[in-house]
């Protein structure tokens, strides 16, 4: 990989091969094209059209993934490489956020104080609390159902569950989010 000291002295050109293909774009590919533009390279892309033209680029360059990106003569990385080469921050996959449970919330509180509104009149009631708890439980139920699979597989560590079968794990979603309808 291309070390970020010897990067003033290379040119503003970048090469990027990524897949391009007739049912799939690799979208990390997109992303280190629009950064390397908005870094103010020139990107020359290369397309990999094919599954044989993808395989036979990784065996020749000792790569696992595309996109790969070279500066000047040596090859920079992926994207995340391409990311630290140019000083942006990387996200840590292992981090854990709760912004997205934060605005979920947010979200349903502005959702039931807007209902109590206009059937109260007044924002802020019993009936407002109440409602904050439904629409939440109806949201978390919807964002468990959008991967039924690992919502299953995670009862599947509890040793009640894992006497119950897999059927029935599968089948837990639905009546939890039913009640909320």
């Amino acid at each position: 990989m291309l070390d970020k000291p010897n990067r003033e002295y290379l040119s503003k050109k970048a090469v990027l091969y990524r897949m391009v293909m007739g049912e799939h774009t690799c979208p990390y590919g997109l992303k280190a094209k629009d950064l390397l533009k908005r870094s103010g390279y020139e990107v020359e892309d290369r397309h990999l059209t094919t599954r044989e033209e993808t395989d036979a680029f990784k065996a020749q360059h000792g790569v696992a993934t595309t996109p790969q990106v070279f500066i000047g003569e040596q090859r920079v990385g992926g994207y995340d490489e391409l990311r630290r080469f140019l000083g942006k921050p990387i996200a840590d996959p292992k981090a854990t956020s709760y912004r997205p449970v934060v605005v979920l919330f947010a979200l349903t509180a502005l959702m039931a104080t807007a209902a109590s509104y206009a059937v109260d009149g007044s924002p802020f009631t019993l009936r407002a609390a109440e409602w904050f708890i439904a629409f939440s439980m109806v949201v978390l139920a919807l964002l468990k159902l959008q991967n039924v699979e690992g919502f299953a597989t995670m009862f599947l560590n509890y040793t009640c569950w894992r006497s119950a079968g897999f059927r029935t794990a599968t089948s837990t979603p639905m009546p939890r989010a039913w009640p909320e309808l």
